[in-house]
């Protein structure tokens, strides 16, 4: 070979490698732009169908690679999708539309504010995408110059583009990006409750953990376990995909319904037949994974406690948890939270969520717990009477529930349940 081919050669390889490298830094260019940018620089968008919302996809797992944290695991685009599959109606149908608030600089995503609008009566209602199957909800942002400005800007168009009459916003985290928002625009505070957690981080293992239990908890639990292997031995299953993770959700859905029909308890998200199949689905993960997982414990070969939960960034949200009503003197149910979190552990979560609300028997196993709150902001006139009147008689209607004998109100909610039942399966 020639001295020039040489040369030709190892020029060509040179601007090869510096191409390369010009290409590898382009992201971090428009990530240092993105975050220097002033907020006036952005530009907003409403998404409003199906496959608007799609097209979203690889901007929205980019963006939730940078932004996105443990307690965003209901804001993934995959948790969202499988929603969208269940919760949205047909075009023809009453129902929630989606109202996704998106704000890019330099053409780079940098916030997706997840909502959907409804019509209730003559009132336009804006809540999030993700009701009633997530539990805590938020906006992803990225990291910009002002994101405070940013996020006025945001509430400004939505507000203004949509024309809606009230932003009503469920299950919103003390520590949510979009909480400060709430709070400097006035928006009125509806409930409030806690979401106890597990610091799994603070102990190096399991059996160093549990030594902040009490140690005549440690010894009760041991001798509930020795009674229920006794009853023909114990067994612990994790599904996290698969046709055996689908037919689980039936059966621990039949366990919850049971357990709530004995207390006289209603459960508009449990008993609507979408969320069932919502599930189903997510814990199949057939396509687009949003870590669900089902876990049971069985004795004996007959599966007696449940648990479905959310695994994200190291968070392992417990969604809903079951047993058989059979078991319930041999404390299955607190048996399967100490495998659960003794899994999670192994598993490298760093802390385990017992989500809203603060019951005893969840505070009895926490470090401590986070402030979730039910927002409203009236948009109009209109909108304020709503959030004045609809939403004060519907707490009032719980607090009175709650204060009824069980057997009162086992018929009143058994009546809500059917109703609400035949409305999901009509949707």
């Amino acid at each position: 070979m020639s001295a020039t081919s040489v040369l030709m050669n190892r020029q060509s390889e040179r601007l090869s490698r510096d191409t390369t490298a010009v290409s590898l830094q382009l992201p971090t260019v428009a990530a240092d732009a993105a975050r220097q940018a002033a907020p006036d620089q952005a530009s907003f968008d409403l998404v409003t169908t199906r496959a608007g919302f799609e097209a979203l996809e690889a901007d929205w797992n980019d963006l939730f690679a940078r932004a996105g944290r443990d307690i965003h695991l209901f804001q993934t685009f995959n948790w969202l999708w499988h929603w969208s599959n269940h919760f949205l109606p047909a075009a023809d149908a009453a129902g929630p539309r989606l109202a996704i608030v998106t704000a890019r600089i330099g053409g780079r995503l940098v916030m997706v504010w997840p909502l959907v609008s409804e019509r209730v009566g003559p009132i336009k209602r804006l809540s999030w995408m993700g009701e009633p199957v997530s539990q805590y909800g938020d906006l992803l942002i990225d990291d910009v110059a002002d994101s405070p400005a940013l996020l006025r800007a945001a509430w400004d168009f939505v507000t203004r583009r949509t024309g809606a009459s009230v932003l009503q916003l469920r299950k919103v985290r003390q520590d949510s990006a979009i909480a400060p928002l709430l709070e400097e625009k006035g928006a009125a505070i509806i409930q409030e409750l806690t979401a106890p957690f597990l610091d799994l981080k603070s102990a190096p293992t399991f059996a160093e953990y549990e030594t902040r239990y009490s140690s005549g908890a440690r010894r009760n639990r041991k001798r509930q376990r020795r009674r229920l292997d006794e009853r023909g031995g114990i067994a612990l299953q994790f599904l996290s995909n698969g046709a055996e993770a689908a037919a689980r959700v039936a059966e621990v859905f039949t366990c919850k319904m049971a357990w709530l029909r004995q207390r006289g308890i209603v459960s508009p998200a449990l008993v609507d037949p979408r969320t069932e199949r919502f599930f189903a689905d997510v814990a199949r993960a057939d396509a687009r994974p949003a870590g669900c997982h089902v876990m049971t414990l069985s004795s004996g070969g007959r599966p007696v406690a449940f648990e479905i939960g959310v695994r994200c960034k190291g968070r392992s949200a417990i969604h809903i948890i079951a047993y058989d009503l059979e078991f319930e003197k041999t404390a299955a149910g607190a048996l399967l939270m100490e495998d659960s979190i003794r899994s999670a552990m192994a598993d490298g979560m760093t802390v385990y969520d017992l989500l809203a609300p603060g019951d005893g028997y969840k505070l009895e196993w926490a470090d401590d717990a986070v402030v979730v709150r039910d927002w409203a902001m009236p948009l109009s006139l209109i909108g304020r009477t709503y959030s004045t009147l609809y939403l004060g008689s519907r707490r009032a209607l719980k607090r009175g529930l709650d204060t009824l004998p069980v057997g009162a109100r086992r018929k009143v909610t058994g009546l809500l349940s059917a109703l609400i039942s035949r409305g999901g399966k009509s949707a």
